[in-house]
């Protein structure tokens, strides 16, 4: 990719973030501008900011990097995402808005009035903010590194400066705008550039199903192995050997490899003739996805299915930067509007990402050896079109892959900052709020500099197992079940968000690399959801004399519109 078109197109897309988020910060003015933009926020604008948060790093390059390697078992990912809105919508949209919350932990204390409640919240608020921000932090990184060649860690230490002074500057209200704007930016990012691909691939002669045969490279193509890696071959293979193979080292030799595992290590180049079949990379890299997580797909696709769809079908309700937008709208009718404009917003954004997954199998193959499969969609555009025509699309991609980073990160870092700031630091004014952004943006920024991590998709993919497993219990069953407790909703929060969580970090670390318990710890949901929410009904029904006396009125204002409150009251 021609670097002197995209890397302006990034610096354009930071220039018009941090001038947006101006425009934000000139109309900031009280306490409630900042956490709440006041709570007149409408459904069009509203829905265009949280689809412009919602749609990540995972949603632009994630999807179609495991669509690539994965195939269609995949499209479950964008299936989930959007039917997240759904459960949201009928479940917890208009209750949770009528609660008059700032944050999560603000109604579990509102429905619970309880502090140790509150602050076990607070704790998973932050836990899944940080776990969500570092695969958008790395893949900024990714991004830039595709396009100059600069060190992995620039990308995400330049979206960490610009978040933080967005957000800092002008919280709610500014990202508000600064959302919207880049979720019509990430669109038209995708769109456009669909366009141009699927007439160049309908004119190219290319197979027509990217999935009925087995990956092979249309032209001779070189790959640089930036890892140490495993590969599978099925059939016999005649590689150029740049570096070293099964412990020998070659010197632009031509090897003739027989069916087995090879060992390539790092530094190593290999060049496959046209026609040649693509192999499988058993471990260190397979196609940007954690092996792990690749493997346990291949030993259990069932359970790994099931397992992804209950995710991401519960977690959307608990992500901190999601639920946090609903607090913006003027009443539970609007919050409900929203909802269903975001359905419509997100599903015709999903369509597209499995497109260049498709795509990227017929022309960018190697991808799914070299460890970089999430740059599928950055790299479509000069392979397929080429030219001042393919530099022009490309720098399109890149600008709305730098949204994505930018609108993900600023709604996070804006959840994980008013936790912070309300239950943290020791005031909760505006300068603390400041003080809590940088705290919010420093620690998911260290780790992303220090370690590396799952690919985007499949990290973004565990935070939901979390978020699923600990708040989609409390909202549900603290919105519509009366007989909750605080000692109830505290343990079902450390039981089930507690055990993913503790799944979610021995994956990670990749803690066992099979077998049937690889397959529980990767996909936790199917447990720690149920289990979340039957200790919280257990616990509540031993410690029934725990309710807390308000619950009846508290209960109703979730329930009754403003218009019959207002008028009961009158």
């Amino acid at each position: 990719m021609n670097s002197s078109y995209a890397v302006p197109a990034v610096a354009l897309v930071v220039v018009a973030t941090v001038l947006v988020g101006a425009f934000g910060l000139r109309i900031s003015r009280t306490t409630s501008d900042f956490y709440v933009a006041s709570r007149t926020v409408g459904p069009r604008l509203n829905a265009a900011a949280i689809s412009g948060e919602y749609l990540s790093a995972a949603s632009f390059l994630g999807i179609a990097g495991l669509v690539l390697v994965q195939g269609r078992d995949m499209l479950w990912y964008p299936v989930g995402y959007t039917a997240g809105y759904l459960v949201l919508l009928l479940f917890v949209a208009a209750p949770l808005r009528r609660s008059g919350a700032y944050t999560l932990p603000d109604f579990a204390e509102a429905r619970l009035a309880s502090q140790a409640v509150r602050r076990l919240a607070g704790a998973f608020v932050v836990g899944v903010g940080w776990l969500y921000l570092l695969p958008q932090l790395q893949g900024a990184g990714l991004t830039l590194a595709v396009l100059t060649g600069a060190p992995d860690p620039l990308g995400g230490i330049i979206v960490a400066v610009v978040v933080v002074a967005t957000v800092a500057a002008g919280g709610m209200r500014s990202i508000t705008f600064v959302q919207a704007f880049q979720y019509w930016l990430k669109l038209t990012a995708l769109l456009v550039p669909v366009l141009f691909l699927a007439l160049a691939w309908q004119g190219d002669g290319a197979p027509r199903h990217a999935f009925d045969e087995p990956a092979t490279f249309r032209e001779q193509r070189s790959v640089r192995f930036d890892d140490t890696v495993d590969l599978r071959l099925e059939r016999p293979l005649t590689v150029t050997v740049n570096g070293t193979v099964d412990a020998r080292p070659h010197a632009a030799a031509q090897v003739s490899l027989p069916p087995g595992t090879h060992h390539i290590e790092r530094g190593t180049r290999l060049t496959f003739a046209a026609g040649s079949a693509v192999p499988v990379a058993d471990r260190g890299s397979n196609g940007g996805m954690s092996t792990s997580l690749a493997t346990g797909r291949e030993e259990r696709p069932l359970y790994a299915t099931y397992g992804l769809i209950l995710a991401t079908f519960l977690g959307t309700m608990g992500l901190p930067h999601v639920v946090v937008r609903f607090y913006t709208s003027p009443h539970g009718v609007a919050a409900r509007r929203t909802t269903v404009a975001v359905l419509a917003l997100i599903g015709g954004f999903y369509l597209l990402p499995p497109v260049y997954g498709a795509l990227g199998r017929l022309y960018a193959p190697e991808l799914t050896i070299s460890g970089d499969a999430d740059a599928a969609v950055l790299l479509l555009p000069d392979r397929m079109i080429g030219g001042l025509g393919g530099d022009l699309l490309g720098a399109l991609v890149s600008g709305g892959a730098f949204a994505a980073f930018l609108s993900t990160t600023s709604g996070l870092t804006m959840a994980v900052a008013g936790v912070l700031t309300q239950d943290v630091l020791p005031s909760r004014g505006v300068r603390h709020f400041r003080l809590g952004t940088v705290l919010a943006m420093a620690v998911p920024l260290a780790a992303s500099v220090l370690v590396g991590g799952l690919p985007v998709a499949d990290a973004v993919g565990l935070a939901f197992a979390v978020s699923a497993s600990s708040f989609c219990p409390l909202l549900v069953l603290g919105i519509w079940w009366r007989r909750l407790t605080p000692p109830g909703a505290a343990t079902g929060m450390l039981v089930g968000g507690g055990s993913a969580f503790v799944a979610v970090a021995a994956t990670m670390a990749g803690f066992p690399g099979t077998g049937p318990l690889h397959a529980l710890l990767a996909w936790p949901a199917l447990w720690s959801v149920p289990l979340g929410f039957l200790t919280m009904i257990l616990v509540s029904l031993a410690t029934a004399a725990r309710v807390p006396p308000g619950t009846a009125a508290i209960l109703a204002r979730f329930h009754l519109p403003e218009e019959v409150r207002a008028e009961a009251k009158a």
